[in-house]
């Protein structure tokens, strides 16, 4: 696929965009906190990015975690232990180095996160069904275009700030 060049904008084609990428990021956080709504009490949004990374990562490293949420190892260590404590992550020493923690979602962990994102994706679907055909094109287009530019890639599978695809 060729190289886009960027487009030169004037200051207002630059606010006007700003300002609807802002609309749209405070819609998509607000979904985002709606749907975790019925675990609240259960997880807090830091500890389900980490139930979310587990899911797409399988069984993972306490430090290899801590990257993956850009956190350091002592704050993930505190997050999954209060995981493993709600009985939704196990946490065991790596038997292959035993300096090593090596964590997994329970069943009940991951159950939790099929939650959240079918309640985020019924969401939007409701959104987006109010939408022309002609909208919902132009939208996937230009979302597709606002996450290349933004370096996230719908192919990678990867999650840097641990949320699912919703």
């Amino acid at each position: 696929m060729p190289e886009r060049q960027p487009a030169q904008m004037n200051g207002e084609d630059r606010d006007a965009v700003i300002s609807a990428v802002l609309a749209g990021s405070r819609l998509l956080v607000a979904i985002a906190a709606r749907s975790l709504g019925a675990v609240a009490d259960r997880v807090t949004l830091p500890q389900f990015r980490m139930l979310v990374v587990l899911s797409g990562h399988g069984e993972t490293k306490l430090v290899t975690m801590a990257e993956l949420l850009d956190v350091n190892s002592s704050t993930a260590m505190r997050m999954a232990d209060r995981l493993a404590a709600a009985g939704l992550v196990v946490r065991e020493v790596n038997p292959l180095n035993r300096r090593e923690s090596l964590m997994r979602l329970t069943d009940e962990g991951s159950r939790i996160v099929d939650q959240v994102t079918a309640r985020r994706r019924d969401e939007i679907a409701a959104i987006v069904s109010r939408m022309s055909q002609v909208e919902r094109r132009a939208l996937i287009s230009a979302m597709a275009a606002f996450n290349e530019a933004g370096g996230e890639s719908a192919e990678a599978g990867t999650h840097p700030l641990g949320w699912p695809d919703a």
